[in-house]
């Protein structure tokens, strides 16, 4: 503002009247445009970081890990390309971190707040109509040449134009990108109505320009890409492992948000094509860590020697973000699924209180909706004044006990409650089936009602079998197909499938990921997560107001309307929540004792017995 003044006092002194009003009013134009614009060393998505300028380290990171030793991953599935940025194969994705970096990284203990990394500094406006990024002179990629704007811009032209659906619609709100010196780089972001997209593009992946063949980036391969993050690509088994080794001239070692982070010499992924065999494999040490996610393997599973004497550490962490929630996934895409009436009828059907009391030993709750154990969650609670609102134009589709509170149907526990099974059989007679005998059947054509359900791990073949008995008692046989994960993947993004079972895991603060999730752009669009289909106009405007809301009150009743326009989808049927991570460890593999707010961090572990960082 000082320069304005300036500016406009030398224009008052030499100037008639008519041209000083002229030069007040472009002074104020001027000043207005950069209002509330200022250079910092982070950014939050509401309200202000929580570390300040000068903080050494994060607190869920040790500062003083030992550097040493090698961590080896367990991953379920294959893999056949190390580009994680396009939609084509099936890519090794911790590429996108310990090889690729982004312009500023996450703070983990924080719902969305992003620190300097390879932007030493980020500015924006009270409208966020703009972002500026100053990059670290000392930045540099695996082969020592410079990161510079230019390597910037073109990532972003990349991957607008040949990147994953995400990028694609993320990068294409930036209006125009500009370089005014070799370190800086501002996005106009003018008409997007986005306030996170600030955030979004700090989180871009930077590839450097000149080790990038724009003509090829589209193809799969299994090149290592070049990167600027503390790892390169060292070694590459197709479809069986890779081996990351640390660079040694690493330039963001020393960087406060990297302190006591990636402390291994050595990251190796193994890649195992079935659940049982990866599990033998961890019990037999050929792996350090899993993240489990079956309860009976949990609850009874770790009875091997390893695990009785110690050797094998069982830790229980409760993060602070919504509970992963797994459903069942109607394809509405399939004309089977297309009526809501039938999407409501199968969900009456499933008997929860009897799978999770003899398959899950009661460690389960259950909650509809997407943000389950959170105050972001629309679950239980009646719509607020600023929800009704919004809602208002949908409310046509909206039921009123979903804006009144919400609860799922509760069965007694039987597999034989009648109640429920009248229902269910009532609102499929309203959506055109009758019972003919004992088989459900299209009243029009007198086909079957029938579908497939695809699995891939025992866990989900177990909850597709129960719930296939609670579906005969309507006149429905379903078929449970079961296939390696390397098909089910590739099934599943290709939107190849009747029902899927599926987790989404969100966070504290939900954003442009949501229109990837569930908006009506991605419902068509292979490789997104709108695996159901959804095309929900309710939806797509509950996005748009969270992502325009200031304040956090206005930001949560956001979420929870977008919340309450998916439940009155019935997209799926609700399985599980998942209150806490369970992680299994070799005592050879060591944590922080603080745990992030996102939960488990294996980046902060380090190896037993090397020496003491210095």
């Amino acid at each position: 503002m000082f320069m304005f003044q300036r500016l406009l006092e030398g224009l008052l002194e030499g100037l008639g009247t008519r041209l000083c009003f002229l030069a007040f009013v472009l002074a104020l134009a001027l000043s207005a445009s950069g209002a509330g614009a200022e250079e910092a060393h982070a950014i939050a998505m509401h309200g202000k970081p929580a570390m300040p300028a000068d903080f050494t380290h994060m607190p869920y990171a040790n500062p003083d890990a030992p550097k040493g030793g090698r961590l080896t991953w367990g991953i379920l599935g294959t893999f056949d390309s190390l580009n994680p940025f396009i939609v084509k194969g099936l890519a090794v994705q911790p590429v996108r971190n310990y090889v690729v970096e982004s312009l500023l990284a996450r703070g983990n203990d924080e719902p969305f707040t992003l620190y300097g990394l390879l932007a030493r500094s980020v500015e924006t406006d009270d409208e966020r109509s703009f972002v500026t990024f100053r990059l670290d002179p000392r930045a540099r990629f695996s082969d020592g040449k410079p990161v510079l704007a230019e390597d910037v811009l073109f990532s972003w032209q990349l991957l607008r134009d040949h990147g994953r659906p995400n990028h694609r619609q993320y990068y294409a709100k930036v209006a125009k990108a500009e370089a005014p010196d070799p370190l800086t780089v501002r996005f106009d972001l003018a008409g997007a109505k986005d306030r996170e997209l600030p955030l979004i593009l700090g989180l871009m992946p930077i590839l450097p320009k000149h080790a990038v063949d724009v003509a090829t980036f589209e193809e799969t391969t299994l090149t290592g890409p070049v990167g600027s993050g503390p790892y390169r690509v060292a070694a590459v088994k197709p479809g069986a492992s890779v081996t990351l080794t640390r660079n040694p001239d690493y330039w963001g070692r020393d960087l406060p948000i990297n302190r006591g982070l990636y402390n291994f010499d050595e990251i190796r992924l193994d890649y195992f094509r079935e659940a049982n065999g990866q599990f033998e494999a961890f019990k037999r040490g050929l792996y350090d860590f899993r993240v489990e996610h079956e309860p009976l393997r949990w609850h009874d599973g770790y009875d091997f020697p390893a695990a009785k004497s110690g050797e094998v550490i069982r830790d229980t962490v409760k993060p602070g973000v919504p509970q992963p929630s797994e459903f069942l996934v109607f394809n509405t895409r399939r004309p089977i699924f297309a009526d809501i009436r039938v999407r409501r009828a199968l969900t009456l059907l499933l008997d929860f209180e009897l799978i999770n009391r003899n398959y899950f030993f009661g460690l389960y709750s259950r909650v509809a909706g997407y943000f389950a154990g959170s105050d972001l969650s629309a679950y239980g609670r009646p719509a607020d004044a600023r929800e009704r609102e919004l809602l208002k134009p949908f409310a046509a589709q909206i039921p009123p006990d979903v804006m009144d509170g919400y609860r799922l149907p509760v069965t007694d526990g039987s597999g034989r409650d009648r109640t429920k099974l009248r229902a269910a059989l009532k609102l499929l007679s309203d959506a055109g089936y009758d019972l003919d005998g004992t088989v459900l059947r299209n009243r029009a054509t007198k086909a079957p009602f029938t579908f497939e359900m695809l699995v891939t791990t025992r866990d989900q073949e177990r909850i597709a079998l129960a719930f296939q008995r609670d579906l005969k008692r309507a006149g429905i046989e379903p078929t449970v197909r079961a296939v390696d994960p390397v098909q089910f993947d590739q099934r599943r993004l290709a939107y190849e499938f009747d029902m899927i079972q599926n987790r989404w895991d969100q966070s504290l603060s939900p954003g442009n990921e949501q229109y990837f999730y569930w908006g009506s752009a991605a419902a068509d669009n292979p490789g997104t997560r709108n695996y159901m289909g959804a095309k929900d106009p309710a939806v797509d405007a509950m996005i748009d107001a969270l992502l325009e809301a200031r304040d956090h009150t206005a930001f949560v009743s956001a979420v929870r309307a977008l919340d309450r326009a998916l439940i009155s989808g019935f997209y799926t049927i609700p399985l599980f929540n998942v209150s806490e991570q369970w992680i299994a460890r070799w005592n050879r593999i060591e944590r922080p004792k603080a745990t992030a707010l996102s939960g488990y961090l294996p980046e902060t572990w380090w190896s037993k017995g090397q020496p003491q960082a210095k």
